[in-house]
């Protein structure tokens, strides 16, 4: 089994943060979203994942690629890394992969995350990730028949016909299909916005008459900007805190602090006279004074004092001082 992530572009609705950090690398509860994803991936998956590919930006340098790959080999998998040089789209995206395209895998976007429990249908041709929504008209969604299978595929519908909206994340009992497929795509220049879409090729293998089927998952976790990351951040570690995973390293210093959870702490963290969660993750080495903080998420050896913060993104190696309250600084930015 291989899983294919797309994660070219760094992500302009996540600025300042993603000027020096791709958007898939910023932690969520103290580890990338890549990391998470593709972990929960082989949860639902529960079969040996072979290989890891990911498909980036030329300018992601070196640093990055070895993150990608140690995420690869936490699973027991090989890391490949692919290019995409131009933005043209899912699809194209995914051919700049074609090399790992063979066999049982699995194509995730890199800036969702997910909680579900069911058993992946594997007699199926292709599962498509779905999560009910209360405002369908704002995503692309699929109809199903009686037999739960897949008969229509609609990018936001202006009128009802299905609330199951489709999150990003494939399943294809042989890839090749859908490689053969969006190959056709690109020979024939079939674009829409400018953009190659993974859409064109699915809907050629289901008129190919192959069987699509949904795969429902419990929780859909936007990472698209400043706001929904946060709420993603909080969403998730109440889940982690739920099921007791531990989320406080042993050598965090505390003086005069109270921590409500749920909170990710890491590695050597300080904290003085502080008041920290609901809600919050704080990254390796980073030091917090003087301030109250909740719904927030600050990354590694950052400098907190006199804060007083709610709804906050504080990047690595980033100085605040001040009575803002819900900011969103990058790395190695000073606020004082």
């Amino acid at each position: 089994m291989k899983i294919i992530v797309p994660m070219a572009g760094r992500g302009s609705r996540l600025r300042p943060h993603t000027l020096t950090v791709p958007k898939p690398l910023i932690p969520i509860a103290g580890k990338p979203i890549v990391h998470r994803l593709v972990e929960d991936i082989a949860k639902v998956l529960d079969e040996k994942i072979d290989e890891v590919a990911f498909i980036i930006g030329e300018d992601f340098g070196e640093k990055v690629e070895e993150d990608l790959k140690k995420i690869a080999e936490s699973l027991g998998a090989k890391g490949t890394i692919y290019y995409q040089d131009k933005p043209l789209g899912t699809g194209h995206a995914i051919m700049c992969a074609k090399e790992s395209l063979s066999g049982p895998a699995v194509v995730a976007y890199a800036d969702t995350l997910f909680k579900a429990d069911f058993n992946l249908d594997k007699s199926a041709d292709a599962v498509m990730w779905v999560k009910k929504v209360e405002n369908p008209s704002a995503y692309g969604v699929v109809k199903l028949n009686d037999n739960n299978e897949i008969t229509d595929l609609v990018e936001k519908p202006e009128e009802f016909v299905s609330d199951l909206a489709v999150i990003g994340i494939y399943y294809f009992k042989d890839v090749a299909v859908l490689k053969d497929e969006l190959q056709n795509v690109l020979d024939a220049k079939l674009t829409r916005g400018g953009e190659y879409q993974i859409n064109d090729g699915i809907e050629a293998m289901r008129k190919n008459g192959l069987r699509f089927v949904p795969g429902k998952v419990d929780e859909w976790m936007d990472c698209g900007n400043k706001n929904v990351t946060v709420e993603t951040n909080g969403r998730m570690l109440n889940f982690l805190h739920q099921d007791g995973e531990k989320l406080m390293a042993d050598s965090v210093k505390i003086k005069d602090s109270e921590i409500t959870e749920p909170c990710y702490i890491g590695e050597n963290v300080e904290l003085i006279n502080a008041k920290i969660g609901p809600n919050v993750s704080i990254g390796d080495g980073t030091k917090i004074e003087n301030s109250t903080i909740k719904n927030s998420l600050i990354q590694t050896f950052a400098e907190v004092k006199n804060a007083k913060l709610d709804n906050a993104m504080i990047g690595n190696f980033a100085r605040f001082d001040g009575d803002f309250t819900q900011i969103s600084i990058g790395d190695y930015s000073v606020l004082e």
